[in-house]
């Protein structure tokens, strides 16, 4: 067991990269090693004040808001990160791009970016593990644990600032490949749905088109059409939860491999056509400027092998259903 320990009152001001997110966030990229417990505890009986007054977790934080946050010290077991591993060895060759400010890996699918609900580390804490001297390692944004693909990590606090802006702004592009059910009309290119998120019985959590949802809008392109299947290339602009796969199911077109919110019958079909059963979500563009006074770059990731398999099954005339 080891101690974080942040002893004095500190009072922070909201600079111009970091408006916009909601004050829990906030928290946990300041306190780091305090679990999310003793954060919202913290919000919950008004120690930390924003301009002097109280506010709940979702408050979302303002250019110029003066946040103190009160001393805290707590108890953590360090992650242990098997670092002998293949799948933790693996990531090293999975890395698409590097220079001294950011990381583009090709994330592998079933893996989680972070530990936590049930997984001890993710890619980020075994990064860390993998390169012990390295100062300064953080994800400059999330992909689910089933998807594969682009995955930027940043590799100094300027660069992860300039990255969010970037982000916030929406000049980073990002795309995915994603083989959907039936044929995709050319003519639909974008699908503008509300979502929100929230849990059934089982504590599961799901994403739901509704109006009460906050605003989210994807782009899809027609790459490739089968037998009852089509291949798009989705563009997120907003950067919701489950946000493209939602949206493809929402106009009839829910993504093979999904066990939430695609079709069960072509699901199951997978296993008995000896087709990879993942999630057919694949990050595989980057676009995004690593410095202002650079020209964009773009990083793709290759499709992995067993989604290429599914391609070529279908491009022979073979369906899935």
């Amino acid at each position: 067991m080891t101690e974080v320990s942040y002893p004095k009152v500190q009072f922070v001001e909201v600079q111009p990269e970091e408006a916009g997110q909601r004050i829990d966030n906030f928290l946990m990229k300041k306190l780091k090693g305090v679990p999310k417990s003793r954060i919202y505890k913290m919000l919950r009986k008004g120690e930390v004040r924003v301009n002097k007054g109280r506010i709940k977790a979702e408050y979302k934080i303002i250019e110029g808001d003066s946040i103190r946050i009160p001393p805290v010290r707590v108890s953590e077991s360090k992650t242990h990160v098997p670092t002998g591993l293949n799948v933790v060895q693996n990531l090293e060759n999975s890395i698409l791009y590097e220079d001294d400010r950011i990381i583009v890996l090709n994330k592998p699918h079933g893996m989680a970016v972070h530990g936590g609900s049930g997984m001890s580390y993710g890619v980020i804490e075994a990064m860390r593990a993998l390169r012990p001297k390295a100062p300064y390692l953080e994800l400059v944004h999330r992909l689910d644990r089933d998807t594969s693909g682009c995955l930027l990590i940043a590799k100094k606090r300027s660069a992860l600032r300039y990255l969010h802006q970037q982000l916030q702004k929406k000049t980073m592009t990002k795309r995915y490949w994603a083989l959907v059910n039936g044929i995709w009309s050319k003519k639909l290119k974008q699908v503008d749905a509300p979502l929100a998120k929230n849990q059934v019985k089982s504590g599961e959590r799901l994403v739901r088109v509704t109006e009460q949802g906050k605003a989210s809008l994807t782009s899809f392109r027609v790459i490739e059409e089968f037998k009852g299947f089509s291949l798009v290339s989705a563009e997120p602009i907003t950067g919701r939860t489950h946000q493209i796969r939602v949206h493809a199911q929402y106009v009839g077109h829910g993504l093979v491999g999904d066990p939430k919110y695609g079709e069960d019958d072509v699901n199951q079909s997978l296993k008995a056509n000896k087709l990879s059963e993942r999630l057919f979500l694949h990050a595989y563009s980057l676009k995004f400027k690593v410095k202002i006074d650079t020209n964009p770059i773009t990083v793709e990731a290759p499709l992995p092998a067993e989604l290429e398999k599914t391609l070529t099954h279908l491009r022979k005339g073979n369906s899935i259903a």
